[in-house]
């Protein structure tokens, strides 16, 4: 996945508590293994008509939506099931930041092994974004913190170690592979630790 870099960007905003993850990605679309098309199938029963033709009155059916990188949710945003499959639809149709007062736990994990940032931010700031939906807000994962067009900087926690995956833009395999070195070399010593005991038996 790509490192996660600042940026800043408008939002797409959707005032809506409790949004599950079966509204995010409904599940008969949970065959797949791959993450290619998801997008196009994120929200997809409140994003399309029966005959499969987009609402045109819905968000993420909007021109400029698609060029949006951040979602500003309700409260409780990713409750319901642990698919995985929702955090990748999210990050396939375009969105690297998804803003909300909380998160449902499996969601927000998930969601930080796939490059997406779940950021939780205080009820007044909250609603600050919420009465401001055409603010053009900064990303700075590496400071931790949302800057607001008035200047304004809004702190934000996140998970050290996902922090360091999101920024070198690796899941928790790419970490491991990284400490391929030191993981040998640490076999190394060992292997030839247990030699030494055995050969002084």
């Amino acid at each position: 996945m790509d490192n996660f870099t600042r940026f800043v960007s408008k939002m797409v905003v959707m005032p809506v508590d409790n949004i599950d993850t079966d509204q995010i990605i409904p599940a008969r679309f949970l065959k797949t293994i791959s993450k290619e098309g998801l997008g196009d199938q994120l929200f997809y029963d409140w994003r399309y008509e029966a005959d499969g033709s987009p609402k045109k009155d819905f968000v993420l059916n909007q021109a400029e939506a698609k060029r949006r990188r951040i979602l500003l949710a309700g409260d409780n945003f990713g409750c319901g099931s642990s698919r995985e499959h929702a955090p990748w639809a999210l990050t396939q149709y375009g969105f690297r930041v998804v803003i909300s007062t909380s998160f449902a736990d499996i969601f927000k994990q998930n969601s930080m092994k796939n490059g997406l940032l779940p950021v939780v931010v205080p009820r007044d700031v909250h609603a600050w974004l919420f009465a401001n939906p055409e603010a053009s807000i900064g990303v700075d994962l590496a400071a931790q913190e949302l800057t607001l067009p008035d200047g304004r900087a809004v702190e934000f926690p996140v998970d050290g170690f996902a922090k360091h995956c999101l920024l070198e833009g690796i899941d928790e395999l790419g970490y491991i592979l990284k400490q391929d070195a030191a993981i040998t070399a640490y076999e190394s010593k060992r292997v030839g630790s247990i030699d030494t005991c055995g050969a002084g038996s």
